[in-house]
């Protein structure tokens, strides 16, 4: 443990105090630290190994990943003491203005903000995110302007929206039933060697939707569903199964359709406990849905109503039901108790409805609020906010 701990805690105003990146040591005491609230259905042992692991995977290597420490500049790495900590994961990210313009930029992930609850009262955190705030606008973005930061708040809305990260307008999802049944013969798998395509011709359709002029809408920004964000929950889904099962699962999602109208959601299975617990709240998360043919996708208000009709609309319902009934399979397979779509489009929520499966529609007030700082040209993190398309799972970290 850090020389200084038994030192007078410093005010988290003082200037003595500023943002720094852990040692090897250091960065073992915050996992040890944080197995307490992230542990999920791991061992303190497997959960120190998993997270070294996960520094090491898309998304996350190669720097995309950086761990923050608040600290008091005047002791040395390895003698200082830790206030609090998090990470930033940079992200590619797409703008585009009322006129349809396209423009690709960074947009940074926060994620793992955590004090230690001897350290909690102090206002640390919300030093450490000013700090942040600042730092963030200029860091790493590999010649591309970064446009703003983005976080899942599991403390409500407000404690994050006092420093400047304001929840998204939606943070809704769909809660579906595992169901044992087997998967519709209509349906084919995805495997992991068929996922970079898929985000290759997602991120075409993307670019094409936003590249529609937006009257009343100045600015629109989604995060790109690119192969390093799935394959990021690929790695930790591995990670947990081979611990819980021996085993990983295979099947990464479920496609349906000729190529132009086919339908197709990738997926994740998440553990936040042993499946053989008494209570259990263990999820399959569709990471990302897509649907070739929804117009609604581009959240525009004049395109809300653009949706099929007569057969092309019934055939598509089929399609939508036999992607979710083969998410409801996969689930029972794997002993989780519910699958959860966030952000669905207008025309997806519609099929959804008519499909006859059953479901809730549920309003996230307490936990993964999708929030964002925004930046204006002068790096001020004042920002408008955007309009967030696809404030889907993948995103999440």
């Amino acid at each position: 443990m850090a020389s200084n701990e038994g030192a007078s805690l410093p005010d988290s105003r003082s200037p003595d105090l500023g943002l720094s990146h852990p040692t090897r040591d250091e960065q073992i005491i915050i996992w040890s630290d944080t197995s307490a609230s992230w542990i999920d259905s791991l061992t303190l042992p497997l959960y120190l190994k998993e997270s070294l692991f996960l520094t090491g995977v898309p998304l996350a290597k190669n720097e995309g990943m950086t761990a923050w420490i608040l600290v008091d500049k005047k002791f040395a790495p390895d003698q200082r003491q830790i206030f609090c900590s998090c990470e930033s994961f940079r992200k590619r990210s797409l703008i585009s203005d009322a006129d349809g313009n396209v423009s690709d930029h960074i947009v940074h992930g926060i994620a793992s903000v955590f004090c230690s609850p001897k350290l909690r009262g102090h206002a640390y955190p919300v030093r450490m995110m000013q700090e942040l705030a600042k730092t963030l606008y200029t860091w790493q973005t590999d010649n591309l302007k970064c446009v703003g930061s983005i976080l899942y708040s599991d403390i409500g809305q407000d404690y994050y929206a006092k420093l400047g990260w304001h929840p998204n307008i939606s943070n809704s999802h769909f809660e579906f039933k595992p169901i044992l049944i087997p998967k519709p013969i209509m349906v084919k798998d995805i495997l992991v060697s068929g996922v970079e395509a898929l985000c290759a011709r997602d991120e075409a359709l993307i670019r094409k939707a936003m590249a529609i002029p937006s009257k009343g809408t100045d600015r629109r920004m989604t995060i790109i569903p690119d192969l390093d964000h799935m394959a990021w929950h690929f790695a930790k889904e591995h990670f947990t199964c081979e611990y819980l099962f021996e085993k990983s699962p295979q099947t990464k999602g479920a496609i349906v359709g000729s190529p132009g109208k086919q339908i197709w959601a990738v997926w994740t299975h998440r553990y936040y406990g042993r499946p053989d617990a008494e209570v259990t709240n263990n999820v399959l998360y569709i990471l990302r849905l897509v649907m070739e043919r929804d117009e609604t996708a581009s959240r525009l208000p004049l395109d809300a109503e653009k949706k099929l009709v007569g057969k092309d609309f019934d055939e598509q319902v089929g399609y939508m039901k036999a992607v979710l009934r083969a998410a409801q399979a996969e689930a029972a397979e794997w002993k989780l108790d519910v699958i959860k779509l966030w952000d669905p489009t207008p025309l997806v929520q519609d099929m959804v409805t008519k499909s006859g499966i059953e479901c809730k529609m549920v309003q996230r007030e307490a936990d993964s609020i999708a929030s964002g700082l925004w930046y204006t040209s002068s790096s001020q993190a004042d920002g408008p906010a955007p309009l967030w398309l696809n404030n889907e799972h993948y995103a999440w970290l």
